[in-house]
């Protein structure tokens, strides 16, 4: 039975009869929930994603399209009209160690057509994702809609409960009223958790990640570019620290590894003294970074590095950084999120569509994520290893092992682009074709 819908806005977001049924219930609207959300609504299930936020406008989200998933977008075939929306394309990514510049990866080896990464706002994408699902008569967005709980039965998850904020704000001539919430629920053969680091819903299943011990967080910051910008530079790295300038149009979307829990003592030693920090590990900085005059300008990115054991229960599974928070290096979690998406999708379309959740199907996307996700989390811990000398003065690599390494990167641009630009498993979308909701 297809949820009773009536639009609210331009997106095509919906309130509903939440006593109909779903077959699948997402919290969480970013991109592993959008991109779940679009594809089982294709397939023509019913389909309700939760936000809780009015909108997608959160700034230092992860900005990276990766190759995979614009390969993704053309089998969809939604491929053009994404690439119509303002973005930047890289082509290369360079490094600046210890004052030596490489390029470390190439995407133009990849191939074609998706030869590049693409940075975009992540609420851009997200919007366009809301758009394109607002057109297919199965799909729901929720905004202002929290997943706060379960709805479990005789040990089964069968939806999950909600509180919905209404915005009652009322004409400019009369006096104001607060916001109304509403606890609500909403029942589906499967609903799944993708809120996130934070999930509400995996502590509610009782699922509790295995965390990693990480040495390094990031302040976030966006500078203007100089005047005179250097080519496309993803980071400065020496014994002065690491600095990231990932390419934004007109503008650094910029990034300063710390060590872990230190954010505090830079706050305490002023804005000055953190300004001439990042000028010394990125000297090209130096004409823009006085840009920077208010605490409030800059975030802190507390880095996790976790894993679920166990991604599901009957009628529940956690996907993208609900089931695996990923570190910032790479820039891989999107695409990672991405990738469960459509792996889960994949996987349980055709049983939703007979009214069921196997969790043998369920367990068996997990052990097909869980491989690669595995494996990238053991390289971004080494990783950190390495980046964490940047926090503390000393030397990344001895002077030698650097040229030794710019000698041997035409070998590591293809490589490196298909480890970071494609992944250890990409996923695609199955060839059938979109079918009719079953009656």
């Amino acid at each position: 039975m297809e949820p009773t819908t009536r639009t609210d806005s331009d997106h095509g977001d919906r309130t509903a009869d939440h006593t109909a049924a779903r077959d699948c219930v997402i919290a969480g609207g970013g991109p592993a929930g959008m991109v779940l959300g679009y594809l089982l609504a294709r397939a023509g299930l019913t389909v309700t994603v939760l936000e809780k936020h009015v909108d997608f406008f959160r700034d230092f989200r992860g900005d990276t399209i990766h190759p995979s998933t614009i390969t993704l977008l053309g089998e969809l075939g939604l491929r053009e009209r994404f690439l119509r929306l303002p973005h930047n394309r890289l082509q290369t990514m360079d490094a600046v160690i210890d004052g030596i510049r490489m390029t470390m990866v190439d995407f133009g080896t990849l191939p074609a057509p998706d030869r590049f990464l693409v940075l975009a706002p992540q609420w851009d994408f997200l919007n366009f994702l809301a758009d394109e699902a607002a057109a297919l008569p199965n799909f729901e967005l929720l905004r202002r809609t929290e997943a706060t709980g379960l709805i479990v039965e005789q040990g089964r998850v069968r939806g999950l409960r909600a509180t919905a904020t209404t915005d009652t704000t009322p004409p400019a001539d009369t006096h104001p009223t607060a916001d109304t919430s509403t606890d609500i629920e909403i029942r589906a053969t499967l609903t799944v958790a993708a809120d996130g680091r934070t999930s509400a819903l995996r502590d509610a299943a009782g699922l509790i990640p295995d965390e990693s011990g990480v040495p390094i967080d990031v302040l976030w910051f966006s500078l203007p570019k100089p005047a005179d910008p250097p080519p496309p530079t993803l980071a400065y790295l020496s014994p002065r620290g690491m600095v990231l300038t990932i390419d934004r149009g007109d503008r650094y979307q910029s990034g300063m590894v710390i060590r872990k829990g230190g954010a505090d003592r830079l706050r305490a030693d002023g804005l000055p003294a953190l300004r001439q920090r990042i000028v010394d590990a990125a000297p090209v900085l130096r004409p823009v970074v006085d840009t920077l005059t208010d605490w409030d300008q800059i975030k802190l990115l507390s880095v996790q590095l976790n894993r679920l054991d166990r991604w599901h229960r009957p009628g529940f599974i956690a996907i993208g950084d609900a089931a695996h928070a990923m570190s910032p290096m790479f820039g891989v979690g999107v695409n990672y999120a991405i990738q469960d998406a459509v792996a889960l999708s994949n996987a349980i379309a055709r049983h939703l569509a007979a009214g069921d959740a196997p969790s043998e199907v369920l367990a068996a996307v997990q052990r097909r994520r869980e491989r690669p996700v595995r494996i990238m989390q053991r390289i971004q811990r080494a990783g950190h290893r390495v980046i964490s000398r940047t926090t503390t003065g000393d030397r990344i690599a001895p002077r030698w092992a650097i040229r030794l390494l710019r000698l041997a990167t035409p070998l590591v641009r293809p490589l490196a682009a298909r480890f970071i630009g494609i992944g250890l498993r990409p996923e695609h979308v199955t060839a059938d074709p979109p079918r009719a909701h079953h009656s």
